[in-house]
């Protein structure tokens, strides 16, 4: 078996765009796969393109050693698009593989350690004073459906244009004190700060929050400095949930070995697709840490992480899209007539060949994408900070 193509296809799929790559053998099986280097898709599809030329006529099988030719062909290490690229080919490599030996995925991955993929809801109401009653109704609805993992979002988090942090940090703390009287103890709670603190501003909202508030804190402050975080460490209590920024296990390894993360964020369309992140994973089970994968995209992304999610001992939740109350709209039916569909709170992983996801390409060739870029923001005195 060999590859025939290899092709990046971008389209726009309910809010935000999908890359997918689709890997083609010269015996007729197609696998796929998918980029999670959102807004920076063009970048990406330039890597793919330069990776198709070599590929072709190679043996699909190989999994692994193309891995290392992709990530070690040039002179200078991955970097993000690098390993973006790298995660969407990979995945489709396993997508052809699982098919051409008609097994799951997951079973190329050591088979299933789990029946099901219990994921945790994402709360899409900011956490501020002002929009308690809303958020309350939200978190409500949602427990009443089941769900007993909660994510939220900071107040302020949806502002378009600006973004104070010591504003954000004394109202998130407000409300999130006040939701945890609401919903009792039994209800697992954390917070996505899509790091947009530093040390000391994450400090002081730790520090403001009552004891047994938050169950974890996602994203804090940027990953770049191991230091950084191993100083927030001592300044609070709290569980962190980092890593779905890291593009490679040699980011992981620091949070990893100096336990400065409880919950490793794993993206599977970023980190070099299912060959890393295996391997990541594995590191992390040595030193007693839970992977909770990170999910944002569509269903080739989905259906990746499920059979990631079902091959890991140390899965703690998924994070899920899918919700009730998701507006993303990432996984249409019309473009992807099979999919992993998400049952209350959980995943249960079709039992087919490959990934067990199907893309409608002619629909998907439809699917204009969008000029999109993320929010610039500001605070008030100028300055530009995070988003």
């Amino acid at each position: 078996m060999k590859i025939e193509s290899v092709e990046a296809l971008l389209g726009c799929v309910g809010k935000r765009n999908q890359l997918l790559v689709k890997v083609v053998t010269e015996c007729g099986i197609v696998g796929w796969g998918e980029s999670g280097l959102s807004n920076r898709e063009h970048a990406v599809i330039g890597a793919i393109q330069h990776f198709a030329g070599f590929l072709k006529g190679q043996d699909p099988r190989k999994i692994g050693r193309i891995w290392q030719e992709l990530y070690r062909s040039h002179y200078f290490e991955g970097g993000r698009v690098i390993t973006a690229a790298i995660s969407a080919i990979d995945i489709a490599l396993y997508d052809i593989l699982g098919k051409s030996l008609q097994v799951p995925v997951y079973q190329l991955l050591g088979g299933k350690q789990r029946e099901h993929i219990a994921c945790f809801a994402c709360c899409y109401t900011e956490a501020d004073p002002d929009k308690f009653d809303d958020l309350v109704k939200e978190a409500k609805a949602l427990i009443a459906l089941g769900w007993t993992t909660i994510r939220v979002i900071p107040s302020r988090f949806d502002d378009p244009v600006f973004f104070e942090p010591q504003e954000s940090i004394t109202r998130t703390a407000r409300c999130l004190n006040e939701l945890r009287k609401v919903l009792g103890p039994d209800i697992t709670l954390g917070i996505d700060y899509h790091h947009r603190l530093s040390v000391a501003e994450a400090a002081s909202f730790c520090q403001r929050l009552k004891p047994d508030t938050l169950d974890f804190i996602e994203e804090p402050i940027r990953h770049e400095s191991p230091d950084a975080y191993k100083t927030l460490r001592t300044l609070t209590h709290i569980p962190f949930a980092i890593g779905e920024e890291f593009s490679s296990k040699w980011a992981a390894k620091p949070y990893i070995e100096q336990g400065l993360t409880q919950y490793l964020r794993v993206d599977v369309c970023n980190i070099g697709g299912l060959t890393e992140a295996m391997k990541v994973a594995g590191w992390a089970e040595a030193h007693y840490i839970d992977v909770m994968p990170h999910n944002p995209l569509g269903p080739v992304c989905t259906a990746a992480t499920n059979h990631f999610a079902a091959a890991l001992p140390n899965l703690g939740l998924m994070e899920t899209h899918q919700g009730p109350f998701s507006e993303f709209g990432a996984h249409d039916p019309l473009l992807f007539p099979k999919q992993h569909v998400l049952t209350g709170n959980k995943f249960t992983i079709p039992e087919v060949p490959g990934l067990g996801v199907e893309v409608n390409e002619a629909a998907f060739k439809l699917a204009t994408p969008v000029e999109t870029e993320a929010p610039h923001l500001s605070k008030r005195d100028g300055s530009h900070t995070n988003w």
